[in-house]
């Protein structure tokens, strides 16, 4: 079931298990309530701006820890894929696959032009969406954005 809008604020997130990128089922149930959620779709490993922006969540990435939140990108591409990006930019978080973007339509997310969607959703211990930040050409900015809000307690 495709959802009609995208998640805002306050909107529970979907249950949902995809694969990392070493073949691992991932299931978010194992991780709400245990963790802040970071979670970001961006269209392509290995384009332009989608790099930018995995290596500004490493960059941060400690940062993001000691604020008690784990960091994880999704798209639709292949396990290979994410496992080879992941090596390529020694990308400290995980990346999961999602076969024909069915999070990323649970999620609302909405195609630009004929990519889909650059957004990020920081979810609370609670499963809710806490803040999100959609900038399609300013990769670098989404973590910058999620730091700020989880910083700030949103």
């Amino acid at each position: 079931m495709a959802n009609t809008k995208t998640l805002t604020t306050g909107d529970h997130i979907p249950d949902f298990s995809l694969q990392d990128q070493n073949g691992q089922l991932f299931n978010i149930r194992d991780y709400i309530g245990k963790k802040k959620l970071v979670i970001y779709f961006y269209p392509k490993d290995e384009s332009g701006i989608c790099t930018k922006e995995a290596c500004s969540f490493r960059d941060s990435y400690a940062d993001f820890t000691d604020a008690g939140a784990i960091v994880i990108g999704i798209n639709a591409g292949s396990v290979e894929s994410h496992r080879s990006f992941k090596e390529h930019h020694r990308l400290p978080f995980t990346l999961l696959s999602d076969p024909g973007n069915k999070v990323l339509k649970q999620f609302g997310i909405k195609n630009v032009l004929f990519l889909t969607g650059r957004e990020t959703f920081l979810i609370g211990l609670d499963g809710k969406v806490a803040a999100s930040f959609r900038g399609f050409l300013k990769g670098d900015a989404h973590a910058e954005k999620m730091l700020d809000m989880l910083q700030a307690n949103v």
